[in-house]
């Protein structure tokens, strides 16, 4: 049973914005650091944005400046705010919730193209 559930993504061209969000049940979510990663094709999958329960947020220096992770705990949904996007962001970013144990979601395409 698919525990995180991504929704936004897609196509965008150089310096456009995209957005990502994830729900997780509350189960989960109140307990977990909730981060995004993702994977370009041919490369270890990466830290992108992490933002604990105490609303401490971290980011890869890659994306500092243009990317603004949140969560709503209201709705129990992180979001990933990406702005300023790169060809190089290109990749499958996954919604991640690491606490008592750790879930990832299914995935979302974002592909910049230059």
């Amino acid at each position: 049973q698919e525990q995180l559930v991504e929704s936004g993504g897609g196509l965008v061209l150089a310096g456009g914005s995209l957005s990502l969000s994830c729900a997780a049940p509350e189960s989960i979510f109140s307990r977990s650091t909730m981060g995004w990663y993702r994977q370009a094709p041919g490369k270890q999958r990466e830290l992108v944005a992490t933002n604990t329960v105490h609303g401490r947020k971290t980011y890869a220096d890659s994306v500092k400046g243009r990317f603004t992770i949140s969560r709503d705990n209201a709705k129990n949904t992180v979001s990933l705010q990406m702005t300023n996007l790169k060809p190089e962001d290109t990749a499958v970013y996954y919604c991640n919730a690491k606490g008592y144990g750790i879930f990832w979601g299914r995935g979302s395409q974002v592909t910049v193209s230059s």
